[in-house]
């Protein structure tokens, strides 16, 4: 396990290196340590700057070869986001360091949790939260396939598509509640009130009742908070979203893996 100490040496080295390198335009320290959030399970994020995206590939390997070379790195993969690029790596210490390339031009502050430390960037908006009649919209797709699941005997994917939908609830929740809505990371400051009810909609086994029952709070959660935005929309949805959870016949058998 890695240290604190570990980390901010890992990321003070890695923040002089990219200073000394010329094809970067500027560098930011990103995520919780940015925010002032840092715990001593973070990892470290940090976002560069490129000056000739033609160059990316030979940045790109060169700072791969530098993680490996002096960090131990075990393995990396890449994230694309917009024109970003977040080479993610994980170290023998299990720390994770994520490195993000952009353009010169999009390299921004597109959420609080940006620090830029050398170099310049871009004045751009920032990211902004999922819009809710779009949560809305993923809970009831999500509903569908978890009503096609269970009626076609696929345990595992409806117990994955009722979890989406419950995530969807919690996320339409952490917008009303002035929260991150992306990636759980503010589910866990949701009030209790709004959070008890849907520990209901955790799957327990994986058998059709207990993720029967689960589907039918998360649908109930769903209309819910589609009230809390839109109660003509809610009420438009409620008939149909109630149908889909609703107690299922038994499947007509699994299918073939």
């Amino acid at each position: 396990m890695f240290t604190a100490e570990d980390r901010e040496r890992i990321r003070s080295e890695l923040l002089e290196a990219a200073g000394a390198d010329p094809r970067l335009t500027g560098g930011a320290v990103t995520g919780s340590a940015a925010g002032g959030r840092e715990d001593p399970w973070s990892d470290i994020d940090l976002g560069f700057g490129v000056a000739d995206m033609a160059r990316l590939a030979d940045v790109l390997s060169d700072w791969t070869s530098r993680m490996y070379d002096h960090y131990e790195a075990l393995h990396h993969l890449d994230v694309a986001s917009g024109a970003w690029v977040y080479r993610v790596f994980l170290l023998a210490s299990t720390l994770q360091v994520d490195l993000a390339f952009a353009p010169a031009a999009e390299f921004a502050a597109r959420s609080p949790t940006f620090r830029l430390v050398f170099g310049r960037a871009a004045e751009l908006p920032h990211v902004p939260a999922p819009s809710a009649e779009g949560l809305i919209g993923l809970g009831w797709l999500y509903a569908l396939h978890t009503r096609s699941s269970l009626k076609r005997g696929r345990m595992w994917q409806a117990e994955y598509m009722v979890s989406a939908l419950r995530d969807q609830v919690l996320a339409l929740a952490c917008l009303r509640h002035g929260l991150p809505a992306r990636e759980a990371r503010g589910f866990d400051l949701l009030p209790r009130d709004v959070t008890r009810p849907l520990e209901q909609a955790l799957v327990g086994n994986m058998e059709a009742g207990p993720i029967a029952r689960a589907f039918h709070v998360a649908t109930t959660g769903l209309l819910a908070e589609a009230r809390e935005v839109d109660e003509r929309l809610a009420g438009r949805l409620e008939g149909a979203l109630l149908e889909l959870s609703a107690a299922p016949t038994p499947p007509t058998g699994r299918t073939a893996p």
